[in-house]
């Protein structure tokens, strides 16, 4: 999100001095140049240094040094600047300001933890003050976001801009972002492995439970159908005693009948 304000803000700002470029000669280019460097807001050149124009000066001894000056602007930071400042020209506090930004971006994009007597050193700063009102305004300008820990005196950093990319390093971000995106698309074929894996063990279960499930109501109507037919065995062998004990009862009756009238002829 910061990036994207911080680069509509650049390329707002820095369309104007752009199509002045394309007509601009030697003194009105370095002119445009200084206002680009002094202009609130913007922090990547690349465009500007693209421009034919701005390009020319690199062969023009008069207005060489705003050519160097702007690629320090795009590429370098404070050491760059302080480096070779007998051939630049001199900067404004609200330019060098600006650089020192840029260093802080640059410093960021290589630790995420910076030691403020290495941000001391890197900025040509001697007041630690100074130092964290530089940051706090960096943060504001979308430069970086961080945190400040004052009692470690330590510069935390959360997001840092991106800055110009140098030519000759052209050849090394495209390796890095085709590095990137092979290894974006291993993730991705892994992660659809993994899903079509999950898919696969899903619908197993699912099947799995199904034939469970089928096979429990199969044993359960076997059950039910064993049970009533136990039940139909068991009715039929009560019926059959009670046939039997009748027929007992039937012959003992007839028994005591025929013995009731041998007694009778006796007695006569």
């Amino acid at each position: 999100m910061a990036q994207a304000v911080l680069e509509s803000s650049t390329a707002h700002r820095l369309e104007p001095l752009l199509l002045l470029a394309k007509t601009a000669k030697s003194a009105a280019c370095a002119k445009l140049i200084q206002d680009a460097i002094s202009s609130p807001g913007v922090f990547v050149f690349g465009e500007l240094l693209d421009m034919s124009n701005i390009k020319d000066l690199a062969n023009n001894d008069q207005y060489k040094q705003y050519y160097m000056l702007l690629n320090i602007f795009a590429y370098g930071t404070v050491q760059d600047y302080k480096n070779d400042q007998a051939n630049l020209p001199e900067l404004t506090p609200q330019q060098f300001k600006k650089l020192q930004h840029l260093t802080i971006a640059t410093l960021s994009s290589q630790s995420r933890n910076l030691k403020y007597d290495q941000l001391l050193v890197a900025l040509g700063m001697s007041n630690v003050r100074e130092l964290e009102d530089l940051i706090i305004d960096a943060i504001y300008q979308n430069v970086i976001s961080g945190k400040l820990d004052q009692k470690k005196s330590i510069l935390s950093v959360e997001y840092s801009m991106g800055r110009d990319v140098k030519p000759e390093q052209t050849a090394l971000v495209l390796k890095t972002l085709q590095q990137w995106l092979q290894t974006s698309k291993e993730i991705l074929s892994h992660t659809d492995r993994t899903i079509q894996n999950i898919k696969d063990v899903t619908v197993a279960r699912e099947t799995d439970h199904h034939n469970y499930a089928q096979a429990l109501e199969e044993a359960k109507t076997r059950v039910s159908k064993l049970a009533s037919s136990n039940s139909g065995r068991h009715r039929s062998v009560e019926s059959g005693s009670s046939i039997i004990m009748g027929d007992d009862r039937i012959d003992g009756a007839r028994f005591h009948g025929k013995r009731k009238g041998a007694d009778s002829s006796n007695r006569r």
